[in-house]
């Protein structure tokens, strides 16, 4: 493939071509010098983010499927509601998770929820303070589903993943029986290490930090 050079008739395969290299070879683009040349992407934050998404969930489709695990992405919750007036429909929104993990023989259920974006801000009383939003959508994510008879969802765990800006961050709190870790994985590391990295937010928080 190194020694292809592409004529007037097949220049539109060039990008095709050089995305399949980077796949085979696990590499990631970058704005550095170099001896390729690629067009320069579109840097639209809602493109961007809904790939970090398609790409946490594929790996782990790919990764987690044959060892027993369920990968759903992109699925709905539905709220339990008890009541409600005749217009609620159309004003209330729709929970749509990232991705969700489920492994029946191990009874573990993982909420995964990403975020292109820096894992802490600026808070008015610490200098740094997870985003709130952030928390209160994988909070009831979790809260939402309990109580309905379902094993899975009353023991269900979160994750809130960033990429990481500047630092690793992997922290837990146990809020109403659910564990939620907030943490972060670095893409400028290698192929080997980010996929340990992945593998390793599958593990239960307390036997992983052990």
């Amino acid at each position: 493939m190194s020694v292809d050079r592409f004529g007037r008739d097949d220049a539109d395969d060039r990008m095709m071509v050089a995305a399949a290299k980077l796949a085979m070879d696990m590499a990631l683009p970058t704005e550095t010098a170099g001896n390729q040349v690629l067009p320069l992407p579109e840097r639209e934050v809602t493109w961007v983010r809904r790939l970090f998404e398609k790409a946490i969930g594929g790996f782990y489709d790919v990764v987690l499927s044959p060892l027993g695990w369920c990968v759903q992405c992109g699925g709905t919750l539905t709220w339990q509601i008890d009541r409600k007036t005749d217009g609620i429909d159309k004003i209330l929104p729709t929970m749509r998770t990232d991705m969700v993990l489920e492994h029946k023989t191990s009874e573990r259920r993982i909420v995964i929820d990403t975020k292109f974006t820096s894992i802490v801000t600026s808070g008015w009383y610490r200098e740094e303070t997870l985003r709130s939003g952030y928390v209160y959508q994988i909070y009831a994510y979790l809260r939402s589903q309990t109580g309905r008879g379902d094993a899975l969802a009353d023991s269900a765990s979160g994750l809130l993943l960033h990429p990481s800006v500047g630092e690793e961050v992997d922290q837990t709190a146990v809020i109403q029986g659910h564990s939620i870790r907030f943490a972060t994985v670095d893409l400028a590391t290698s192929p080997s290490d980010i996929r340990a990295r992945l593998l390793s937010l599958c593990a239960p928080v307390w036997k992983a930090l052990s």
